[in-house]
């Protein structure tokens, strides 16, 4: 996800691939590929300063927006980029800035701030224009699960309504009522099944089953009002077990789906303020998570979240490294050496 980062702060942008196995961070020099198991940088390209990139799972193949501080690297032009011949592909150009691109192995979606454009990625051919309403954060989220390809974008401009569109079908799936307040941050479940909302209020995270448009679960993050950075599910084949949220507070908070858990309950850990969140590998403890964070000022920490038999939870730190000053094994050997 992109993500507004302040002067001082090194990442423009970071996101997560579709099945967590890689991270791409977005810097004012050029943009970097972290291997999410290992942390070993896996690819760097210093050309300049980018706020959109996006990864198609683990393949070469990467979307890139400028920031604008060059004239080659217009906020304008969609790049998508193959890391392994180190060129572009194909160019696009807009009429307005970029504000969010989203990907999967059938559709490129391109979100402007009041036009949304859905292309066929092989030939892209555009295949839909949706109008939506002035968003001028690019709030949107996308499945990439092929079954249930769903397409989340703004309804409102006033309230918290979110439309579904599927874009595979090309057309509308449903709109979801979902906050009272103007939407903040959604996000879908891998397999498209569920969507989770937050609203510029952030004190509620609400999650909707898709195909029924009806709301499944309600959770409390706090009683202030507070900026919903990042929501995430953990991977999942029917009901996700955990949902994890970052927010302006510094906090993450963790949420329980479906599980002999009471899901009232809410997990709190306080870390820098995150760029974007990742839940996976959950397993039976009672449950465990591990929980991947990208903070703003350029550290990537990884958190064992362990809940017992009496709801007691632990948050054990078990990774920690610096984006910005890591090298690749390829530097690190020509160092050494």
């Amino acid at each position: 996800m992109a993500a507004s980062s302040s002067a001082s702060n090194p990442i423009l942008c970071a996101s997560f691939n579709q099945d967590n196995s890689c991270f791409v961070i977005g810097t004012k020099d050029g943009f970097r590929i972290f291997d999410s198991n290992s942390g070993r940088l896996l690819y760097e390209r210093v050309i300049g300063a980018f706020v959109i990139v996006e990864m198609l799972f683990s393949s070469s193949l990467l979307a890139i927006v400028g920031a604008g501080e060059q004239a080659s690297l217009s906020p304008r032009r969609l790049c998508l980029f193959n890391t392994q011949t180190g060129t572009a592909l194909r160019e696009l150009n807009f009429l307005t800035s970029i504000l969010s691109v989203c990907v999967n192995r059938k559709r490129l979606i391109v979100v402007l701030q009041g036009k949304t454009f859905i292309y066929d990625i092989n030939s892209l051919v555009i295949l839909d224009t949706i109008d939506t309403v002035p968003n001028s954060k690019g709030l949107c989220a996308f499945s990439p699960c092929l079954d249930g390809c769903f397409l989340a974008l703004p309804a409102s401009s006033t309230k918290g309504s979110v439309l579904v569109y599927n874009v595979i079908d090309l057309h509308s799936h449903c709109e979801i009522d979902a906050h009272k307040s103007p939407l903040a941050a959604i996000v879908f479940s891998s397999n498209g099944m569920y969507i989770a909302t937050a609203s510029e209020q952030g004190t509620l995270i609400r999650v909707h089953s898709v195909s029924e448009a009806t709301k499944s679960y309600s959770f409390r993050r706090g009683t202030y009002p507070s900026t919903i950075f990042s929501l995430s599910f953990g991977p999942c084949i029917g009901l996700p077990d955990v949902l994890v949220a970052s927010s302006s507070s510094g906090s993450i908070h963790a949420f329980f789906l479906g599980m002999a858990i009471d899901q009232s309950y809410v997990v709190v850990r306080k870390v820098d303020k995150a760029a974007d969140v990742s839940e996976s590998k959950s397993k039976s403890i009672a449950f465990r998570a591990t929980v991947s964070i990208i903070t703003y000022n350029g550290y990537f920490l990884e958190y064992f979240l362990d809940i017992n038999h009496l709801n007691e939870s632990c948050w054990t730190l078990d990774r920690e490294f610096n984006l910005v000053t890591a090298i690749s094994d390829s530097e690190s050997s020509a160092t050494s050496s």
